[in-house]
């Protein structure tokens, strides 16, 4: 009996000591000097494993400030990064992404640089809420994530990023489908339709693409006979690209009602849709019944292949809206410019400006100008100045001149009289 107690707590002194075990630093210095600048850093990096974040960025700090030379600056600096990413919150998280920002622009060229840029992706990636929530966090790592791909795309960190950059915009298709479905029940179909559209073309990856592309045939169906074209254009697009679809032979029935060529399925098509049904992460019973109380979005179903959209989704304009002629492929505008026929100029090329001072109607000088045009090319004359505030009365209507009235002789005083 005492054998097993024995047995039982050398058990439990194993697992207690493997689950205390230091998380190991990512970016150690393996160089064994005596250095004083390597020493501090060697310090900061323990303080770091131990979770004493501040002590960890006070040495850092020392460091950079006393050795401005030191070959282990950038390494300091990228350190201080890490130790705000692993002290987590948002506070800390805001301050690992200004830290990495600052040694992308100071180190540009390291290996380092990518990881930094990775770390930022990261950071947006975990504050994602889910798709019928606020998606500002999703938008920002997207943004980030497309610019690790752009800047480092022969990094090692670009597979990663590129598959969390699926995940990233599988959550936003998702929370765009929603919406759009929201409208199709509804009864709004131009703007189910303008939803839908925008989505399945900027997001063909989805995947539930298949039963977008179903409920947009629909809204176009719905929407009358001018929209037929479409609404074929959506159930072909099925067929073609989604071809292990449930819903492939109920697009297929539809296109032969509409008297529409049904298209035949795409060979990539159907190599993707394999290696997406068998490499696709199945979710658990306890994964399900906790869902509800996970934060960020569910990416099991985002799609393991294919190259993600590079470009930021943008608002378009619904099919119903008609465009003005001579505007195809370009924005509706209320405001049009035409001139007029044979090019006539207007009268705002031939008349003078009415806020120069004109001669009176029925002068001479009046009829005179009226009578010659202006020479074409001729220097314009000078602007004559603005009238006054004060004019003069037009003729006939200028009051009588009243007569200077002679003075009146003064009366004689008393005095005068005697």
């Amino acid at each position: 009996m005492n054998r097993k107690v024995v047995t039982l707590l050398v058990c439990l002194a194993l697992v207690f000591a493997a689950g205390c075990r230091r998380k190991k630093y990512e970016n150690p210095i393996g160089k064994d000097t005596e250095q004083p600048d390597k020493v501090l850093f060697d310090k900061a990096i323990k303080d770091i494993e131990r979770g004493r974040y501040e002590v960890a960025r006070l040495t850092l700090n020392t460091l950079m400030n006393t050795y401005d030379t030191s070959e282990y600056l950038a390494k300091a600096k990228l350190a201080i990064a890490d130790s705000w990413f692993r002290e987590g919150g948002s506070n800390g998280m805001a301050q690992a992404e200004a830290e990495y920002k600052d040694f992308i622009l100071f180190y540009p060229t390291m290996e380092e640089a990518a990881e930094g840029q990775e770390k930022i992706c990261m950071i947006h990636y975990k504050q994602m809420e889910k798709p019928d929530r606020d998606n500002n966090h999703a938008l920002r790592a997207e943004d980030e994530c497309r610019q690790l791909l752009v800047q480092f795309p022969n990094s090692k960190f670009a597979p990663r990023v590129q598959q969390m950059l699926r995940n990233i915009q599988e959550a936003m298709a998702e929370g765009e489908y929603r919406v759009g479905t929201f409208y199709h029940k509804k009864g709004s179909f131009p703007a189910a339709s303008n939803r839908l559209q925008n989505m399945v073309d900027h997001f063909p990856l989805y995947s539930g693409a298949d039963e977008a592309l179903w409920e947009l045939g629909d809204s176009y169906t719905k929407m009358g006979a001018r929209f037929r074209d479409k609404a074929g254009a959506a159930y072909s697009k099925i067929v073609r690209d989604y071809p292990l679809s449930p819903r492939v032979e109920d697009a297929t029935k539809v296109l032969k009602e509409m008297e529409l060529p049904v298209p035949e399925a795409d060979p990539v098509a159907v190599a993707r849709m394999k290696y997406e049904q068998e490499n696709r992460v199945k979710v658990g019973m306890m994964a399900r019944a906790t869902g509800m109380l996970k934060r960020g979005p569910d990416s099991s179903k985002a799609a393991k292949s294919g190259a993600p959209a590079m470009a930021a989704l943008r608002p378009t304009i619904p099919a119903s809206v008609p465009i003005p002629a001579g505007a195809a492929g370009g924005g509706v505008t209320d405001v049009s410019i035409a001139t007029g026929a044979g090019g006539a100029t207007s009268d705002l090329d031939t008349k003078p400006d009415a806020r120069q001072n004109q001669p009176a109607a029925g002068t001479p000088a009046a009829a005179g100008e009226t009578a010659a045009a202006p020479a074409a090319g001729a220097a314009a004359a000078a602007p004559a100045p603005l009238p006054s505030n004060r004019q003069p009365l037009p003729a006939g209507k200028k009051g009588k001149e009243k007569k200077a009235k002679a003075p009146k002789p003064a009366r004689a005083s008393s005095k005068d009289k005697k």
